[in-house]
């Protein structure tokens, strides 16, 4: 993407405090990033539009399961338990009789919000602290990264032991584990950006014409840093929501009778042998949105490399710290 179009975009928006206004900056880059010739790119990429339908049909049946639900997906009946897939039920039954079909509707609701509102928190924390890091550097620019080091060396199943241990098994507490980990690959790949991008002639340019540093860094920094966090923020969707549905198939994150795509193989577990329909959907559902995300993280990424350096990196960089 060029420097200059992503100024013009930047310009539209009001001067005001970082904090206020950096939401919207990044609001306005994705717009102009999606309304440029990306999705033009995309089409040629069959596996990457296969990836973005699978997303949309799922986050429209998550948003809409009340309508879409066939039935009450709590709603216990063991008359007509482990029924086979039949037109009442049409993925069948589980051990108290509840519909499947409705459990995995509701699941989406479950996985794409925690993995969504994961990710969210580790941009909130990871982007700032990488474009202070980039721009700034010297002794602050150690002290990110010596923090992000941190956050890299712990095993995040042995830290969600932990946090479990002393907080209890629950979905937020496993989001904190993402959370305090997983910000730190957006901070080295942003800082990465931030510092080959202030070298740039339209940043020393906007010094030159005395330009605030907020305005620099809202204008020409972050706009332009977007491309490879919107690769590494798909990638990490990806990454939370396999990992939700593991802590919550032990038992460590959501708790039954939640309707929950972890919760709902846990369940199957004893009836593998009997029943393994019962186990076939939802991880067909987990199976389905990882690849999914991953696709479309893997398109972005060939999108976007050309433009920018530092995107080649991305999966690189996100598969080292998961």
């Amino acid at each position: 993407m060029q420097g200059s179009s992503i100024v013009h975009v930047a310009q539209k928006l009001t001067t005001g405090n970082l904090h206020t206004m950096f939401p919207f900056v990044v609001l306005g880059g994705m717009v102009k990033i999606l309304r440029s010739s990306i999705l033009v790119k995309l089409k040629k990429q069959t596996l990457s539009i296969l990836g973005l339908i699978i997303i949309s049909v799922f986050l429209f049946a998550g948003i809409f399961a009340p309508i879409v639900s066939p039935h009450d997906p709590y709603a216990v009946d063991l008359s007509q338990k482990l029924l086979r897939p039949c037109a009442e039920f049409p993925l069948g039954t589980d051990q108290l009789g509840r519909c499947i079909l409705s459990r995995l509707i509701y699941g989406i609701r479950t996985s794409l919000t925690t993995a969504i509102c994961a990710t969210a928190l580790m941009l909130a924390i990871g982007v700032p602290l990488g474009i202070i890091a980039g721009y700034v550097g010297g002794w602050l620019d150690n002290a990110v990264m010596r923090l992000a080091d941190i956050a890299s060396t712990f095993p995040s199943g042995l830290f969600a032991l932990a946090i479990v241990g002393v907080l209890g098994p629950s979905i937020v507490n496993i989001m904190i584990v993402f959370i305090l980990l997983w910000w730190a690959p957006f901070a080295r790949i942003v800082r990465s950006m931030v510092i080959k991008l202030k070298e740039k002639e339209f940043v020393m340019a906007a010094i030159a014409s005395g330009s605030s540093q907020t305005a620099i860094i809202l204008r020409h920094i972050t706009l332009n840093s977007i491309s490879p966090i919107i690769v590494l923020a798909s990638l990490r969707i990806a990454a939370v929501i396999m990992h939700v549905a593991g802590f919550s198939f032990i038992g460590l994150g959501s708790q039954p009778p939640i309707a929950d795509w972890g919760v709902m193989l846990s369940d199957s577990r004893q009836y593998l042998t009997s029943y393994p329909l019962m186990l076939f959907w939802p991880g067909l559902a987990i199976m389905l949105v990882v690849f999914a995300f991953n696709m479309l993280g893997e398109g972005l990424n060939d999108v976007f490399s050309p433009v920018s350096g530092y995107a080649v990196a991305v999966k690189e960089d996100d598969e080292q710290h998961v």
